[in-house]
């Protein structure tokens, strides 16, 4: 089975992680970190969607998005700007992800 890519590019845990960085770390209040906890949450029942009965190889898929996602969330939120090595490492984590999600498997 496949997992679906499109699909899963959600920015759920970037900005779910965000909220509660705001709310804690910024002092916005126990909204905002709420609003984190619960966008946490609403990804992890993202993941139980998938196709695939492999939760490990799932959550690894998810973890290439992630990275690259967080780069691209802090870049929109707050004005990172990510050096050469923040592109690289988010590219190698992007081609390990599509190693894992379409690599021939027998069923």
């Amino acid at each position: 089975m496949r997992l679906r890519a499109p699909a899963d590019r959600r920015p759920g845990p970037s900005v779910g992680a965000w909220l509660v960085w705001q709310g804690i770390r910024e002092h916005k209040g126990w909204i905002w970190a709420g609003a984190g906890v619960i966008a946490l949450g609403l990804y992890g029942v993202v993941a139980t969607w998938q196709n695939d009965d492999n939760f490990g190889r799932i959550l690894a898929a998810y973890g290439g998005i992630l990275v690259a996602g967080s780069i691209a969330w802090g870049m929109i939120a707050d004005g990172y700007r990510p050096d050469r090595y923040d592109v690289i490492g988010a590219a190698v984590c992007l081609a390990g992800m599509a190693v894992i999600m379409y690599a021939p498997r027998s069923s």
